[in-house]
């Protein structure tokens, strides 16, 4: 059977090669510390599933949902940017329901990319960023990741040297996997330019209530006048009420862009099973002190990882948001690349974490910790890596030597 084209543009998902590996040293009976997927393990809080239950089994609720959202889950969406953000938001025309921010990615680049439209993504980005329009027919190129004054030359250049001209640019702050984080006047002098350069921007903001300094909670794009011409920005409860396996996340910006993205998906789903919709809602309109909750207990969990894996002889720069440390690879093991380091962390330390290299080439030094297990279990990470990176000039002795491959 001859190859799919489309399948045969993605590149492998490298995290599949280290959950191999992952579950096979499980398999053996090893105590895995998981610290790779950001897959929250706090609960979602108890007035949302209680709302949930209590929907569930409410006459026409197993019914076909509407596609772009339940106009209660919409206007609650368009209340949370006002108060969080001042932006106002038209329900109607200017929120869309997505099954997580990770489809509402995808489907935009089905509705805007046409075969070999060129899009400027981050380098390193999560991989979302880039599949979704390389899956829609597009062609990425890479930009630098980290919001300095340095961006906007690269950008001029990303412009200048292609063909076609691109049509769009993703950012991602607080950043996954990086943690960088985005000052306001830095997205005033970004939609000044997608303006100059007639560039659709495409901000995903998942990580917007997971943040650690307390006077300086991350600004939205729409803050900025006339950013509503040019975005669409994306959100998701998964991060802030820990409702991953949910999948409930939002568009919410330029109408004419929703109109585009609410038409591809109106083809493909009927929106989520309602209830789940009616719960996301009571999520957006209830009290706020599980999200207060949630932030001082990554909090806490960073600090423990930063210092119990310095203690270890393993220096992890501090995040300022995001659950997630972007990590350099230990000098002496930068030759193998993060793939071979994250394999020989499941190996000999027992500690899994997301190799740089899955997040696009520019990744390859560094490894993405996420702050996923409890204080206890990071210590116990950390214990384990001490010990691996003590005794690894004896036992890995022709690892440490080897060049790196290719």
């Amino acid at each position: 059977m001859a190859d799919f084209h489309r399948i045969k543009r993605l590149p492998p998902y490298v995290f599949e090669q280290v959950n191999k590996i992952k579950a096979a040293e499980r398999a053996k009976g090893v105590d895995i510390v998981d610290l790779g997927m950001g897959n929250p393990d706090l609960p979602a809080p108890r007035h949302v599933i209680e709302k949930l239950v209590e929907t569930a089994g409410k006459p026409r609720t197993d019914r076909y949902s509407a596609s772009k959202g339940i106009g209660g889950l919409r206007r609650a969406q368009a209340h949370y940017y006002e108060r969080r953000f001042g932006v106002k938001l038209n329900p109607d025309t200017q929120v869309v329901a997505t099954l997580g921010s990770k489809e509402g990615f995808a489907n935009m680049a089905q509705a805007i990319t046409g075969p070999g439209d060129v899009v400027l993504v981050p380098n390193p980005s999560y991989p979302i960023h880039a599949f979704g329009f390389l899956m829609a027919g597009g062609v990425i190129r890479s930009v630098p990741a980290e919001p300095t004054p340095a961006f906007f030359p690269a950008l001029e250049r990303a412009i200048i040297h292609s063909v076609p001209k691109p049509i769009a640019l993703v950012t991602c702050y607080p950043a996954n996997p990086t943690a960088f984080t985005a000052s306001l006047d830095f997205y005033r002098d970004l939609v000044a330019f997608a303006k100059k350069h007639e560039l659709i921007l495409l901000s995903d903001l998942a990580y917007a209530e997971v943040y650690f300094d307390d006077n300086n909670p991350p600004p939205s794009m729409l803050q900025v006048p006339g950013a509503m011409d040019v975005t669409v920005e994306f959100t998701s409860m998964s991060k802030t009420f820990s409702m991953a396996g949910w999948r409930m996340g939002f568009a919410v910006g330029n109408e004419r862009l929703l109109a585009a993205l609410a038409r591809v998906k109106s083809y493909l789903d009927y929106g989520a099973y309602t209830p789940i919709q009616v719960a996301a809602a009571a999520a957006l309109n209830g009290p706020d002190d599980c999200i207060r909750e949630m932030r001082e207990i990554y909090r806490k969990r960073r600090d423990a990882l930063v210092e119990s894996f310095s203690k270890a002889g393993w220096d992890v720069p501090v995040p300022q948001a995001s659950m997630f440390a972007w990590v350099p690879i230990p000098e002496k093991f930068r030759h193998l690349g993060s793939l071979e380091f994250s394999k020989l962390l499941i190996e000999k330390a027992e500690v899994a974490v997301a190799p740089g290299i899955g997040f696009g080439e520019h990744g390859d030094d560094f490894v993405r910790i996420a702050i996923v297990e409890n204080e206890q279990r990071i210590r116990q990470a950390a214990r384990n890596v001490g010990r691996f990176l003590k005794t690894a000039d004896q036992t890995l002795h022709n690892v440490i030597q080897m060049p790196k491959a290719g």
